[in-house]
């Protein structure tokens, strides 16, 4: 990923160098978490000075960017290679699960608690879109609810969050419900909050899934 276009040397040493520094930033967001991530901490490791390692990202905002980048590419291609598979709603949902578990630091890194005095730029959003869109589609494919909710109305006129998506109202209505609930889920279960509650977290995502999914009147 971080090679593609590096086509002489120089090019391609440097993608080498930044692979690397990425590689230990998810090591050290792994260990002391994004708000503790520290360019010189990762210079010191790779034996390079801070000015040197700041050749090739910025500023930890720099940094923590292309980490974020990295992660909701990750998971909006699961997602796709989910749906080019046939997957369904309940299918996505599940390869939504299994990329968290794969790596919970970078499931939190886009999902979990924002890092105080980072503000991500607009192409992250641009990316994050993609994630929505395909989860939209699959809900807008599922029969409709039945009758409208206060809340689906409300959504015919707020709805500037699906980025012009055509879905109708309950369909983003049932997106949203979709979005949050599974969220909590998969954020109580990767925080651990569920380790000593003799409690299987895959049977509990799966009630959750089955609840949304049946039919309502």
């Amino acid at each position: 990923m971080a090679t593609t276009g590096a086509n002489t040397p120089r090019e391609r040493y440097r993608a080498q160098v930044r692979a690397e520094i990425t590689e230990r930033a998810w090591e050290q967001i792994a260990t002391a978490g994004a708000s503790a991530l520290s360019l010189n901490a990762i210079a010191k490791q790779m034996g390079m000075s801070g000015p040197a390692l700041y050749r090739y990202f910025a500023s930890r905002d720099d940094l923590i960017t292309e980490l974020v980048r990295e992660a909701y590419r990750s998971l909006a291609e699961a997602l796709r290679t989910a749906s080019a598979d046939g997957a369904d709603l309940a299918g996505l949902a599940h390869a939504l699960r299994d990329w968290a578990l794969a790596d919970p630091q970078r499931y939190f890194l886009v999902y979990g608690t924002p890092i105080p005095g980072y503000h991500a730029p607009e192409d992250t959003t641009a990316i994050s879109s993609e994630i929505m869109t395909t989860l939209v589609d699959a809900c807008a494919a599922l029969a409709p609810d039945g009758a409208t909710t206060p809340f689906g109305t409300y959504l015919e006129d707020h709805r500037d969050w699906a980025a012009g998506h055509p879905a109708p109202p309950e369909a983003l209505h049932r997106f949203l419900t979709f979005w949050t609930r599974l969220h909590g889920v998969l954020s109580l279960e990767l925080a651990g909050h569920f380790t000593g509650m003799n409690l299987d977290p895959a049977l509990l995502f799966a009630a959750e899934l089955d609840d949304l999914l049946a039919p309502r009147s």
